[in-house]
């Protein structure tokens, strides 16, 4: 079995969704992750605070500098993930379609690059 990252790709620019939308967008992505553990797909899932809760070390010259916020300026960041086990592409991009589909944002499909090594 190969690993996957489905990483959700969280507009910050967007306004953010009502309560009542949040508790429906959760209960969609609960049920996706419920359905990929019952396949047993699933690895593992997080959400991630927004962007500016992060925190960037950077190497330079043997030392290290610390930043607030993504390097990236851009509004779009990484909002969340799941960490699948599939056969194939084929399989993995079929959960993504789910996870788009349940959590309202894009979902970008990466296989592990140890991924031939289980």
């Amino acid at each position: 079995m190969k690993k996957y990252l489905l990483a959700v790709q969280f507009d910050e620019s967007a306004p953010a969704p009502s309560e009542g939308e949040l508790q429906e967008q959760m209960a969609r992505t609960t049920r996706v992750t419920d359905e990929m553990r019952a396949a047993s797909a699933w690895v593992f899932v997080g959400g991630l605070l927004p962007s500016h809760a992060a925190t960037v070390v950077r190497p330079g010259d043997g030392t290290t500098t610390m930043t607030d916020g993504p390097f990236a300026e851009t509004k779009e960041q990484l909002g969340g993930f799941w960490v699948i086990r599939c056969d194939d592409l084929d399989q993995a991009l079929s959960w993504a379609e789910k996870c788009a589909l349940a959590c309202g944002c894009p979902i970008e499909v990466r296989p592990f690059e140890d991924a031939q090594r289980d």
